[in-house]
């Protein structure tokens, strides 16, 4: 059996940090578990464009759709605000979605119980919670043509179109269901089909892709607004939400933050299967590149180690191994160390980025 590839892709900001702390937790794998990996590193974002001229080059891309799985820690900074649109450090982690055709965004939300205080809820409202958003990444609003700012009379007007095929809606929904297979087998599918025609479509699309090959999940359907009121409510009531691009954009940003703490959270970027069978995947911690804390071993690299997690789960067959690591990062918090963004308790431990990162391998040295 081959060694299973990686590319990492640090990027900017505290990307470098927060990945050398990912670095350490692969190293304990392939020493402790004998699980090795054939890693590769390479540059995307505003470090690209500093070297390259381009965010990500056409030999990073080549590698990207070759390799078994990506692991991307942030792009961007005030550095390159004032760059041409076409250059910006974001484009890189836009042709890496667009090219890998990366068209479902899976978003945990998790609230392990020593952060539960963190949250803008009360405790009993949010501890222990554990959802999973699917949004679909590279259709809808985002893409949908005709788009952009035209001249209308004695006016501008700015259009963007939503738009979803059938078999746009089908593909994220199959990625829905085979998600909640594996957890609690519920799925609520959410949209606006009470007043948006692509609304209708998407209902019914999920409900058919349910009743002939996922009768045994537990389907439900919401309005996305309702939705998102729900989820302020009781959030414990979903298991697996599965929603548009833009509904999924504010609906999973806003479940982030039921957690406490946007920083802890992963993500992963799905697209269709390979010639493997695995499906080609980027891997990414929800927060950004923090340039204001860059260098300064602050950062929390909770976030970027836990996308791994979602790495051996979703792209190496290692769920055993994914709760392995995703235990010890519980066992850390409980046990009160903290990051500088977690601080405000009694009686916790501040360490920096690079002490997470080891006491993290601790906790997995002690879970042997």
């Amino acid at each position: 059996m081959s060694t299973p590839t990686l590319l990492i892709l640090p990027g900017d900001g505290i990307g470098p940090e927060v990945m050398a702390e990912v670095r350490k937790v692969i190293d304990w794998y392939g020493a402790r578990r004998g699980l090795a990996f054939d890693v590769t590193e390479d540059l995307v974002g505003g470090c690209a464009y500093d070297k390259h001229g381009v965010p990500l080059t056409d030999e990073t891309m080549a590698k990207a759709q070759e390799v078994d799985a990506v692991l991307l820690g942030a792009v961007g900074g005030p550095k390159y605000d004032n760059l041409d649109f076409s250059v910006k450090p974001e484009r890189g982690l836009l042709r890496l979605r667009k090219e890998m055709d990366l068209f479902a965004n899976l978003r945990p939300a998790q609230c392990f119980d020593a952060l539960a205080d963190f949250s803008s809820l009360k405790r009993d409202v949010v501890a222990g919670l554990d959802i999973m958003i699917v949004r679909e990444l590279t259709s809808g609003i985002y893409f949908g043509e005709p788009r952009g700012i035209f001249q209308e009379g004695n006016e501008r007007v700015g259009i963007n179109t939503q738009r979803y095929t059938e078999s746009e809606i089908e593909r994220v929904a199959r990625s829905a269901f085979e998600l909640a297979r594996k957890r609690n087998n519920k799925v609520c599918s959410m949209e606006k089909a009470n007043v948006m025609e692509s609304g209708i479509l998407w209902r019914e699309v999920v409900q058919k892709v349910h009743d002939e090959e996922y009768p045994d999940v537990e389907l439900s359907h919401m309005y996305a607004d309702a939705g998102a009121m729900q989820l302020c409510r009781w959030p414990k009531q979903f298991d697996v939400i599965v929603t548009d691009n833009l509904f999924g954009d504010l609906l999973s940003d806003a479940a982030a933050m039921l957690t406490g703490s946007l920083g802890m959270l992963p993500s992963a970027s799905l697209g269709a299967p390979m010639e493997n069978g695995r499906p080609k995947a980027l891997y990414e911690p929800v927060h950004g590149s923090a340039p204001d804390i860059a260098g300064q071993g602050k950062a929390n690299p909770i976030a970027c180690i836990l996308s791994f997690a979602m790495a051996l789960r979703y792209s190496f067959d290692q769920g055993a191994e994914a709760d392995r690591l995703e235990a010890a990062v519980e066992k850390v918090l409980a046990d009160g160390v903290r990051t500088a963004d977690l601080l405000g308790e009694e009686g916790v431990t501040p360490v920096s980025t690079s002490e997470m990162g080891d006491a993290i391998v601790a906790a997995l040295d002690a879970s042997l």
